[in-house]
């Protein structure tokens, strides 16, 4: 759900390289700056909104070769936070996320491949209760450059969207009573080591 929080960053770095030649160093998440969030269906009544709040991350620009970035993101999923308290438990619960066996949840970036001045997708492996599988995310370049607020930091600024079947990494509880498909939207800054 959150769990892609990674894929996203791999374009941001392709984006920021053509976009100004200081974004040429290693980044990390700015975690107060940043949104991993999911949206799943409940029963067909409603939609379930939740968020991942311990997310990290690493990101390698290669400004002369945008297509060799790479990144790197673990996100905690005890973080897991739908701000309902009992729902969470379960959420995080062997039926779910089983967070006592599998505390993390891993994006490696494997590929990026631009699609316009500001577009891309970034696929890599995405680490989910020990199962791997592949995720492309859809992301938006929003800023790279200086920071306002503080000129001696660079920072950059992206969107990603992506959709995933739940039971692909083998989480089959109440399927299809609670939805398969999980949309997956992130919004991170990242900061310039």
């Amino acid at each position: 759900m959150k769990w892609f929080a990674a894929a996203f960053a791999a374009f941001l770095l392709t984006a920021a390289a053509t976009a100004s030649p200081a974004l040429s160093d290693p980044y990390t998440i700015d975690t107060g700056h940043t949104h991993v969030g999911f949206k799943v269906s409940h029963l067909g009544f409603s939609d379930t909104y939740g968020t991942f709040n311990n997310v990290a991350g690493t990101f390698d620009l290669d400004p002369d070769n945008p297509e060799k970035s790479s990144v790197e993101v673990d996100i905690k999923t005890a973080s897991l936070d739908t701000n309902h308290e009992k729902r969470d438990e379960h959420l995080r619960g062997p039926d779910f996320f089983n967070v006592e066996k599998f505390p993390d949840m891993t994006f490696k970036s494997t590929k990026v491949e631009r699609t316009g001045e500001k577009t891309a997708k970034v696929t890599g492996d995405l680490t989910m209760l020990g199962v791997t599988k592949p995720v492309t995310l859809d992301t938006t370049l929003l800023a790279a450059g200086a920071y306002p607020m503080d000129k001696s930091v660079t920072a950059a600024g992206f969107n990603a969207t992506t959709t995933i079947k739940r039971s692909d990494f083998g989480m089959t509880t109440y399927v299809p009573m609670i939805g398969d498909e999980v949309e997956i939207t992130i919004s991170t800054e990242l900061r310039k080591q």
